[in-house]
């Protein structure tokens, strides 16, 4: 009986082994985008925040996790985040709207600030899209001009949003609400931001500013 045993656990301990093994570049390359991460959100003004928003993706990367890829992923986020917050002032701008509270256009131009920025947010993850990481491009300063001015733009239409109903007695736990999803959607543009003008500065010492041969 202890033979069969002994032969029981030795060959679960090398099936245990061979599954961690077979794991483990895997798991590597994950540690590896997850190490990348935390360097690049050094730029930013909100690291923590940068660090956990964009390694919340890190388990869908096997293979190289690059400047450009993190751009796009970051710029998902803010718009993800957009979103979220526009959701939510919409239904406070519905409910004020039915019962006729005074703060109901302050509310509302604070959503078509949101829903403007939404459209900036777009537009910079599709011009994102056009830039080519691993080859010249004579576009590339308009597509970053494009960028920086829509991300610029957004953050203003954030701001905005704020001012026009911070000082308005809409309702403690509603204000409280949008006041924290207006920051947080503020500090996640910020950081894409951040990350797009690191990526666009080495992008021009690497391709752009690139003397000819």
């Amino acid at each position: 009986m202890a033979p069969k045993i002994r032969f029981s656990f030795l060959f679960l301990s090398l099936l245990v082994l061979t599954l961690v093994r077979a794991e483990h570049p895997v798991v590597r390359q994950r540690s590896r985008a997850r190490a990348f991460i935390e360097l690049q959100c050094q730029a930013t003004l909100y690291p923590d925040l940068c660090i956990r928003y964009l390694s919340y993706y890190v388990s869908n990367f096997t293979t190289t996790l690059s400047s450009h890829l993190l751009v796009h992923i970051a710029l998902k986020v803010s718009l993800e985040r957009a979103e979220s917050t526009q959701a939510y002032v919409t239904e406070v701008a519905k409910e004020l709207k039915q019962t006729k509270a005074k703060d109901y256009r302050a509310v509302k131009e604070c959503l078509d600030q949101i829903n403007d920025g939404i459209d900036q947010l777009t537009n910079s993850i599709n011009e994102t899209r056009m830039i080519k990481e691993n080859g010249t491009s004579s576009d590339f300063p308009w597509h970053a001009s494009n960028v920086q001015t829509w991300m610029s733009t957004a953050l203003s239409d954030v701001s905005t949003c704020m001012d026009v109903f911070s000082n308005r007695a809409i309702g403690s736990k509603k204000k409280a609400i949008i006041k924290a999803k207006v920051l947080n959607l503020e500090q996640a543009t910020s950081n894409a931001l951040a990350l797009f003008n690191r990526f666009a500065s080495r992008y021009r010492s690497s391709h752009v500013n690139k003397p000819k041969v």
